[in-house]
């Protein structure tokens, strides 16, 4: 191949932004991972298009900074590795903030604040924490569900934890019988059986969490899409993101209204 002194120039370019900067991507763009099986959060529709809370919230928050996204389709334990090594910017999935987390990843300030539930199929005698013992548990792999019921297994006398990489998997399970609860974040169940029939979540388990955009860590995007966010806070833009997806409005005090500072290690 002959090489002009134009492409050499051109190389030359590429190799100094390779060595000369840690993060390497296009100003304008932001790339951002989404596992899709997650609604009201996040979900592909029947076109291809990506939909949710969180969609709506890192669409505002690119624009805002001045980027447009690129929105690509990941598992959800692959969003971790995908910020790590740079394939992304920014993973959403109702991702969320934790001390364990924070020491690999960086978040934006939390936007939503949740707890653990646990659901059963309509007509089990399950009604709660207590009528587990000796039971097996589904949870979704590498979510807080799954830290949480590991942590707890002994102390509640659950029989097995069975992990799953699809959420649908999990609740097929459910339904046939092949596990006999499932611990996951209220919402998406609260969401998801507003469609699917035949499920009913039958306790709470208060664990105070709270969401927030993962991001690469150390990113210098992340002040940056922080300050959208605070900005859609402050100018009511992020509340009426929660009313289009669940019907009302945030609760007064939330993260969803409140400014907050970007969580630290």
């Amino acid at each position: 191949m002959n090489f002009t002194r134009r492409n050499l120039l051109v190389l030359a370019t590429v190799v100094g932004m390779a060595g000369g900067s840690h993060f390497a991507y296009a100003a304008d763009v932001l790339n951002v991972g989404s596992y899709p099986n997650n609604p009201p959060f996040e979900y592909k529709t029947d076109s291809g298009t990506f939909e949710g809370f969180e969609v709506d919230i890192v669409n505002e928050a690119a624009k805002r900074a001045g980027m447009t996204t690129n929105i690509a389709d990941y598992g959800f334990q692959a969003l971790f590795a995908a910020t790590s090594s740079k394939r992304i910017d920014v993973a959403i999935s109702s991702i969320t903030i934790t001390p364990e987390r924070l020491k690999s990843q960086s978040f934006t300030q939390p936007y939503y604040d949740s707890d653990m539930g646990i659901a059963t199929k309509d007509g089990s005698a399950i009604k709660g924490l207590a009528d587990l013992k000796g039971k097996t548990v589904g949870v979704l792999s590498g979510s807080t569900g799954e830290k949480w019921v590991n942590e707890n297994k002994a102390a509640n006398g659950f029989a097995d934890v069975k992990g799953y990489n699809a959420q649908q998997d999990m609740f097929l399970d459910l339904g046939a019988g092949r596990i006999d609860a499932v611990v996951s974040d209220i919402p998406g169940m609260q969401y998801l059986f507003v469609k699917t029939k035949g499920f009913a979540i039958k306790d709470r388990i208060k664990t105070g969490e709270q969401y927030g955009l993962m991001m690469t860590k150390d990113s210098p995007l992340v002040a940056k899409i922080n300050d959208a966010i605070t900005a859609m806070k402050k100018d009511g833009t992020l509340e009426k993101i929660h009313e289009k997806w669940f019907g009302s409005k945030a609760p007064a005090g939330s993260s969803t209204v409140t400014e907050m500072p970007i969580p630290k290690a």
